[in-house]
C-alpha cells in the first residue's frame, strides 16, 4: 500500500452534479414518537469530488448517505444521480441502478460468511456480468493494494475487524463506480492501515476522477477532503471547501 499521507485530495471537481438531494427529510417512528432524522436538506455533489459528512452521532450524515446512495428512501424530497430521477424506481430497478453507478463501504462490512475474501471482493463484478478472467484480473491487483495479497482464501471469519474491512473497500472499488459513498470507512482500523486506504481512495480520486462521499467522525478522513458538509439535528450547519 501507499505510504500514508495527510495531504488532501486534489482538486479535480467538474462542474456536472452526480448526486443531488433536493428538500430531503426522513422521519423514523419510534413507538408514537416521530423522530427527524433529516429536515429538508438540499445538497449536490459533483464529480471528482472527496468530501465528509460530519456532525455528532445522530445528526444525519448516515441517513443522508442512504438517501443518496438508494439504500433508503425519504419521507418527503428527491434524489437525481448523474441527472436521472430516481423516485419512481422500483426496489428492483434501484439495485440496478446502484450497481452500475455506486460503490459502498459500510461500517459493518455487509460481507458474505459463505465466499472468500476473493469472492467477496469479485462480487459486484460478478452481479455485473464480468467474465471471470476479466475479475481476476481486477481483483487480485486490488485485494494486493490493500494488503491482502496471501489471504484471498480466507473467509470473513478467519480475518481480523481490519482485514474485513479492507475486503469491503476492495470490494466497492472492483466495480469502478463513479461515485463511492462510505459510513465510518475508518472506524474499525488501526491508524497504519486508515491511512494507507485513505491515501488509496485519493490516488482513485486523483487519477481516476472517482467521487468520494463520506460519514466520518474521524480526523483522518476530514484532513483529506475538499469540501466538509456538517449537519446537526438534521440540517446542514454549514458547507465548506478548502
Amino acid at each position: 500500500m501507499t505510504a500514508a499521507t495527510s495531504q488532501a485530495a486534489p482538486s479535480r471537481v467538474s462542474d456536472e452534479v452526480v448526486l443531488q438531494g433536493r428538500g430531503l427529510t426522513r422521519v423514523y417512528k419510534q413507538g408514537t414518537i416521530d423522530v427527524h432524522a433529516l429536515r429538508g436538506v438540499d445538497v449536490d455533489i459533483t464529480k471528482g469530488e472527496f468530501t465528509s459528512l460530519v456532525g455528532p452521532s445522530g445528526s444525519g450524515k448516515s441517513t443522508l448517505l442512504n438517501l443518496l446512495g438508494l439504500l433508503d428512501k425519504p419521507t418527503s424530497g428527491t434524489v437525481a444521480i448523474n441527472g436521472k430521477p430516481t423516485a419512481n424506481l422500483s426496489k428492483a430497478a434501484a439495485a440496478r441502478f446502484r450497481l452500475a453507478n455506486i460503490g459502498f463501504v459500510f461500517q459493518a462490512y455487509n460481507l458474505l460468511p459463505v465466499l472468500t475474501a476473493y469472492e467477496n471482493a469479485e462480487y459486484t463484478l460478478l452481479l455485473q456480468g464480468v467474465p471471470k478472467p476479466a475479475r481476476k484480473a481486477k481483483v487480485m491487483p486490488l485485494l494486493e493494494r490493500v494488503g491482502l495479497a496471501g489471504l484471498e482464501n480466507r473467509k470473513p471469519h478467519e480475518l481480523s475487524g481490519g482485514q474485513q474491512q479492507r475486503v469491503a473497500v476492495a470490494r466497492a472499488l472492483a466495480g469502478s463506480p463513479g461515485v463511492i459513498l462510505a459510513d465510518e470507512p475508518t472506524a474499525n482500523l488501526d491508524t497504519a492501515t486508515s491511512e494507507a486506504l485513505l491515501d488509496l481512495m485519493l490516488e482513485l480520486n486523483r487519477e481516476q476522477g472517482q467521487t468520494f462521499v463520506f460519514a466520518s467522525h474521524d480526523d483522518r478522513v476530514v484532513e483529506r477532503s475538499r469540501r466538509i458538509v456538517t449537519l446537526v439535528d438534521g440540517e446542514i450547519a454549514s458547507d465548506e471547501r478548502k
